[in-house]
């Protein structure tokens, strides 16, 4: 398990990827989490302990994805890395894949909100600020087809943001990663949803629910005014490992099933494999394969 902290402390992405391994019935989880200046957080030791991790390194980067792919004297070689992280790590993820398994290649983090212009201004511009703070790179963008609402919401991001501890990251990522999007309609702001596939959507609506039916590609979708992004992070429920960068069009978020794998299982008795050897035998021939045919072709009974 990866748990980022170069930047800032994340005892909740401890639970989210140890958590889901325990209840899958991973024999053995080893965690890395880097240290800035030796200091070990003791939020993040005491999430690793409730959440049943075996053991902690305090290493991180590239390097304690490489740890843990090929083993060291000291850190163990795992079968699977889990878990966000900057840049680097999702490059050493990238490029460890195939030696053991991954989760996903964790870009910075995403938020996509349509609003029918009804939610508090103010709401909406923390819940944009709650993505942009993890990250200059982070990107926060807000769908609204009414026009005066947008200035509402640019009007309380400029009141709020002095005011916020990061605002500086803030104010990076909404200038270079942000935007206030005004659409035609509500239905054009979920087909925009369906093109972006976003880390985190919120429908902040009052029909959140059906225009919900409308939406395909998004890691996970918060319906309503009072389903703030910031409670999914933490105590919703649903994992916050979530896929980014646009590949909820094809993955889903970080779950138990992440921890599991099966094996086909095949046993034919000896009448079945009269029916199924010759069927074998005809592609086998027909591909080209002879021991493959001949493999099968002497199981079957000549005198039948």
């Amino acid at each position: 398990i990866y748990v980022p902290g170069g930047k800032a402390a994340y005892p909740s992405s401890v639970l989210m990827n140890a958590v889901p391994a325990k209840v899958a019935g991973v024999a053995e989880n080893i965690m890395v989490v880097p240290t800035p200046g030796g200091v070990k957080n003791q939020l993040v030791l005491a999430a690793a302990a409730l959440a049943g991790v075996d053991r902690v390194f305090a290493i991180g980067g590239a390097q304690a994805v490489a740890a843990l792919a090929f083993g060291t004297q000291t850190v163990p070689q795992v079968d699977k890395i889990v878990g966000p992280g900057n840049a680097y790590v999702a490059s050493a993820k990238r490029r460890v894949f195939g030696t053991v398994g991954i989760d996903m290649i964790a870009g910075p983090s995403e938020i996509l909100i349509i609003c029918d212009g009804k939610t508090p201004a103010d709401w909406i511009a923390m819940d944009l600020f709650s993505q942009a703070e993890h990250d200059e790179m982070a990107q926060s963008i807000l769908l609204c087809p009414d026009a005066a609402y947008i200035t509402e919401v640019e009007h309380a991001i400029a009141r709020l943001l002095p005011d916020m501890p990061r605002a500086d990251v803030i104010r990076t990522s909404l200038c270079e990663r942000g935007a206030l999007i005004h659409v035609a309609s509500l239905q054009q702001a979920c087909e925009i949803a369906n093109d972006i596939a976003a880390e985190h959507l919120e429908i902040s609506c009052e029909n959140a629910v059906e225009l919900a039916q409308q939406i395909r590609h998004a890691g996970a979708i918060f319906l309503g005014r009072f389903s703030s992004e910031a409670l999914g992070d933490y105590c919703a429920g649903p994992n916050h490992v979530l896929p980014t960068s646009r590949t909820a069009r094809f993955s889903s978020p970080l779950g138990v099933y992440d921890f599991q794998k099966r094996s086909s299982m095949i046993q034919v008795s000896q009448a079945g494999a009269q029916t199924l050897g010759q069927v074998a035998s005809v592609l086998a021939h027909g591909e080209g394969l002879q021991a493959h045919a001949r493999s099968a072709e002497l199981r079957l009974d000549p005198s039948s």
